[in-house]
C-alpha cells in the first residue's frame, strides 16, 4: 500500500460551483445535470460554503429528484444558497495524506471537502474517492 500519497491523486479537479448570489434552482439544476451530490459555493475565488443534495432534500422532501419537478419549487424560491449552506466549511490542501482525509471523514462524519490551496479552490474529494483509491490497493 502507498503511505504517503497526497489527495491531490484522487481529488476532482473541475469542480462544478455555485456563487452565493445565485438561486437554489441553479444548485438543483447543477446536481442534476452533473450527477454530483456536493457543490461548493464561491465568491470569486474563495470558499464560503458547500451545500449537498442532502440538505436540497431536507428542504422539499426528495420531490426533486424524484421526477416531481414543482411539488417543493416555492421553497426554493422562498430561500437563498446562503440560508441552506454549509458555512465556512472545513477544506483541505492538496498535499493532505489521503489517509489523513480519511481520518477527517471518519472522525467528523463528513462526505466531501472542498481541496483549497492559498485560499483558491483546486477541486473537492469524497468519501467516493478515498474508498475508490483504498479498493485499489487491494487489485
Amino acid at each position: 500500500m502507498k503511505k504517503r500519497e497526497p489527495l491531490s491523486h484522487i481529488m476532482t479537479k473541475s469542480v462544478i460551483t455555485v456563487n452565493q448570489n445565485d438561486d437554489l434552482k441553479k444548485v438543483v439544476e447543477k446536481l442534476k445535470a452533473n450527477s454530483i451530490r456536493h457543490i461548493p459555493v464561491v465568491n470569486g475565488k474563495e470558499v464560503v460554503g458547500i451545500i449537498s443534495r442532502t440538505d436540497i432534500n431536507r428542504l422539499t422532501f426528495g420531490a426533486l429528484f424524484d421526477g416531481q419537478d414543482g411539488a417543493d419549487e416555492a421553497i426554493l424560491e422562498m430561500l437563498t444558497i446562503s440560508q441552506v449552506m454549509t458555512s465556512k466549511p472545513k477544506t483541505v490542501s492538496s498535499d493532505t495524506i489521503i489517509r489523513d482525509l480519511a481520518e477527517i471523514f471518519v472522525k467528523e462524519e463528513f462526505h466531501a471537502l472542498p481541496v483549497v490551496d492559498n485560499g483558491e479552490l483546486k477541486g473537492i474529494v469524497t468519501t467516493t474517492d478515498v474508498l475508490k483509491y483504498f479498493l485499489e490497493q487491494y487489485v
